[in-house]
């Protein structure tokens, strides 16, 4: 039987050889071109959407938002964007009154379906808003409406 301390000295091993032949993965990291600070910045739709070069956004009911309607921890809030639409090229997940407007982006393609499930932190309860930025220019958007109770007592 392997003892614990062979098992790791053999893991220490395996993982220098893979290593040195460049077979880990690298160090997750936004790139400076890819990443956009006027756009994490913005604090209006407005804003924002200058920052991005999309349009005046317009409600659709092709585009839509997942969520809950109260959450009990505002540090860990489930929301998710989706859209059947053709011709995506950006899916957004806003946060009306947190400090950053902007609290996640995703570029999509034809290999990708536009449907993304993420969490993210509300320090109130506030608007959530999917856009969905198309290659067309349009900009289309769904808004809920999540309340944060504090300590799960209402609110």
């Amino acid at each position: 039987m392997q003892t614990r301390r062979e098992m790791l000295a053999r893991s220490a091993h395996v993982a220098g050889m893979l290593a040195a032949l460049g077979l880990l993965p690298g160090v997750a990291a936004a790139q400076a071109a890819d990443w956009n600070k006027a756009a994490f910045d913005a604090k209006t739709m407005p804003e924002l959407m200058k920052a991005l070069g999309g349009g005046t956004p317009v409600a659709s009911p092709d585009v839509t938002i997942t969520g809950p309607d109260i959450a009990e921890n505002g540090a860990v809030v489930p929301v998710g964007a989706a859209t059947s639409l053709p011709g995506v090229a950006r899916m957004l997940l806003l946060v009306e009154k947190n400090p950053a407007l902007l609290s996640a982006a995703f570029d999509v393609n034809d290999a990708i379906e536009p449907s993304f499930s993420t969490r993210v932190k509300m320090g109130q309860s506030s608007n959530v808003y999917a856009v969905a930025m198309m290659k067309d220019g349009r900009v289309l958007y769904a808004a809920k409406e999540v309340k944060v109770t504090l300590g799960g007592c209402g609110g």
